[in-house]
């Protein structure tokens, strides 16, 4: 049973061609790992999540029940080993996945919200957040990660999206984050 599966739980505005995750799925495919691409659909009421709390719980609830159900057909138990990548919102999605099933996967964690650390516990792999991440607080995201035994890093002066707004920055920051996930893939 040599298979490897890698699924991947986009944010909302940050889909699975956006450079994490487009390059995440690159080196996944160069160690043969079987990639599963998750989207959702969310209804009009929960678009606007990063302004309102409510409406970001129900976007992670109506997002959570569609990847539940595609992920459900999914027989996992049958790969040798299981990463779930998760960007944004998908952080929570899929720490919410991993912890209500209880799942022995690895995470790539690509700038958790702070609902993602509701569902964490200590796991294989890693942390990447913005110290200039408006939806997650870095003083509260270190240290939930140092509580929870996991391992972080923190991309200085990068938003959200992990970038600068200085492109030759934002490059060297991406080859960084790609070596050390990478990494976690070739284990």
């Amino acid at each position: 049973m040599d298979k490897k599966l890698v699924v991947l739980f986009p944010g909302v505005g940050y889909h699975n061609d956006k450079p994490l995750m487009y390059y995440t799925k690159k080196i996944a495919n160069s160690y043969n790992y079987e990639i599963k691409e998750l989207s959702y659909d969310l209804s009009n009421g929960v678009i606007d999540i990063k302004t309102d709390s409510e409406k970001a719980k129900a976007a992670v609830e109506e997002a959570y029940n569609q990847v539940a159900e595609s992920l459900n057909e999914m027989n996992l138990d049958q790969y040798e080993r299981v990463i779930f990548v998760g960007k944004s919102i998908g952080t929570a999605i899929m720490a919410r996945y991993a912890m209500t099933y209880e799942l022995d996967v690895d995470m790539i964690i690509y700038t958790p919200i702070a609902e993602t650390f509701n569902f964490l516990g200590p796991c294989e792999g890693l942390v990447f957040h913005g110290s200039a991440d408006p939806f997650c607080d870095t003083d509260m995201c270190t240290q939930l990660c140092e509580q929870m035994s996991l391992t972080y890093a923190v991309i200085p002066d990068a938003n959200h999206s992990l970038e600068t707004g200085d492109v030759a920055t934002d490059i060297k920051n991406l080859e960084k984050i790609m070596i050390t996930v990478d990494g976690i893939f070739s284990i």
